[in-house]
């Protein structure tokens, strides 16, 4: 049992595979183990960050990153880095849209094809959350409905289940739930752009600031 146990531990690491690597970490965990800098992401794993906290890692030419007091996972689904949103604040920078995306309780944000692009989004609750799009435009794509969040602009958007029902006089209401949200808009004003083009300078340093 101890000679093949390290055997087996080590197959089971070759297996997973590496999707990026840590370039900041400050009071977060990678995989449930503290995060540092240089670490390596692999598919599968989650992520956390504590009061005061920050973590930001590389996939590719892609960014992510997670505010304090959040939370994400990453996989890779056909190719592309898949990050799902789990607490918090969430937001990628791309200057490859088709490499990434991320999973909100609102749909799936992308950025447009043939566009840098550099989005966040916060969970506010169960059934709210704002999206910020800072640099190109982001997708929100909601199981087949898009919608566009213009560049420079910021969304408060809440979210409920379509339902359907159906009832007879001897059998009770059947509720039907779909997978496609019922999503309303609210623009938000001012700030936002500021705001982003400060995280902007922060995750892309100029060449005569150093990182």
């Amino acid at each position: 049992m101890l000679a093949v146990g390290p055997w087996n531990l080590s197959a089971s690491a070759a297996s997973a595979k590496s999707l990026g690597v840590v370039v900041q970490a400050k009071s977060a965990h990678l995989d449930f183990a503290e995060a540092a800098m240089g670490a390596t992401v692999y598919s599968g794993d989650a992520m956390d960050t504590d009061e005061g906290g920050a973590l930001r890692f590389r996939v590719g030419s892609s960014q992510i990153y997670l505010t304090p007091v959040s939370a994400a996972s990453v996989e890779e689904v056909a190719n592309v880095a898949h990050i799902t949103m789990v607490k918090g604040t969430v937001g990628f920078s791309t200057t490859s849209p088709d490499q990434l995306e991320l999973e909100t309780p609102a749909g799936i944000l992308r950025g447009t094809p043939g566009q840098t692009a550099f989005g966040q989004a916060t969970i506010l609750g169960p059934q709210e959350m704002l999206i910020y799009a800072y640099r190109g435009n982001i997708v929100l794509d909601n199981d087949g409905e898009f919608h566009i969040i213009p560049e420079g602009k910021a969304y408060r958007v809440t979210i409920s289940d379509e339902v359907s029902a159906t009832s007879s006089d001897d059998q009770p209401i059947k509720v039907h739930r779909k997978k496609r949200r019922k999503l309303a808009f609210i623009l938000i004003a001012g700030g936002a752009a500021a705001a982003g083009l400060l995280l902007w300078h922060n995750i892309y340093p100029s060449p005569s600031t150093p990182e």
